[in-house]
Parts: structure tokens; sequence; C-alpha cells
């Protein structure tokens, strides 16, 4: 019997990741007051990993399904330049973005939990579910994580990915000098 197995992702050539929102960088919990407003909470070390993506020279996109304001808020105070909410079809979103910044979908890792993650993770080099991800997104992954969405799982892909491709080390000489 032979099986069709996917060849190993290239690390070194992942310049764009690309994360979902609820499940990923959150715990998927949505807190909503009486006046409408919302709440989420984000783990500080998936924004310290975000930081040294960004040292690195690497560029971040979040990409949800839902339209929020802390998910604007979080995004600009880790500077992150690619916000696309709203997106209830995420592989077109994904490709639209891709041609505006001229990179190609084997150079992008995507991070995701639930079904509307299966299209785009279907068509990036790195494609990853985080530990409590549903069974069909975790089946289609190169990666899961060991970390839960909002608990870590930003920041161990990072790491995964960034010594995994020679990168980590000399991030390092900053904290090690």
């Amino acid at each position: 019997m032979t099986v069709n197995k996917k060849p190993r992702p290239d690390l070194a050539a992942v310049e764009l990741l690309v994360l979902d929102v609820d499940g990923v960088l959150t715990d998927g919990r949505l807190i909503v007051h009486d006046d409408g407003s919302e709440s989420k909470a984000f783990h500080t070390l998936d924004g310290h990993g975000i930081r040294l993506w960004q040292r690195a020279g690497l560029k971040v996109a979040l990409l949800s399904g839902r339209h929020s304001g802390a998910t604007q808020r979080r995004a600009e105070e880790l500077d992150i330049s690619y916000v696309l909410q709203d997106c209830h079809l995420k592989r077109p979103a994904l490709e639209r973005l891709l041609d505006e910044i001229g990179l190609q979908a084997q150079n992008v890792a995507y991070v995701g939990d639930d079904l509307p993650d299966l299209p785009p993770m279907r068509f990036v080099g790195f494609a990853v579910a985080v530990a409590n991800a549903v069974e069909e997104v975790k089946a289609q992954a190169d990666y899961v994580t060991t970390c839960p969405g909002g608990g870590g799982a930003v920041r161990e892909v990072i790491e995964h990915i960034l010594k995994g491709s020679g990168r980590w080390e000399p991030l390092m000489q900053r904290y090690l000098a």
C-alpha cells in the first residue's frame, strides 16, 4: 500500500505568519458585557513571540471571521499591519493579502483551530493546528501544538519555525549578552 505523504514544509521559506484570532490568540471564549462590548484574553507569551517574529524581519497577519475592537486594539499594540476581520471566507481574503504584499502560498504559515480555517490551511506552505482544535483541523495540520489556543500556542509555533529555520539563535543574543 502506498501512502501519500505531504512533503516536509520548508520552515526557512516562511515569511508570513497568519493567525486566526478566536481560539488561536484567545482560548475561544467571548465575554459579552451588558453594554454589548466584549472582552478577550490574550497571552503575553504569544505577544512576545510575535515581537520576536517581527525582530527576525518577518510579517504577521490576523485573519478572523468576526470583527472585534479588542482584536484591532491588540494588533495595534503589537504593530501588526495586516488585520483582516469579518472574513467569512478566509482563503480568498488570504489570497488577496498575498497578492497585495507579493508573497506565494508556500511562504506562509497559518495557525487555526476550527473548520473555517481549513481552506487557508490547505493552501499555505505550513499549516498549524492548536492543541484544542477540532479533529478535522488537526488532521490537515503539518504541526499540532502542545499548548492550547490562548495558552501560548502562537509562541510555540513561532519558536518552532524560528528554531527550525536557523533564525532563533541571533534573536537570543539580545537576552544572553
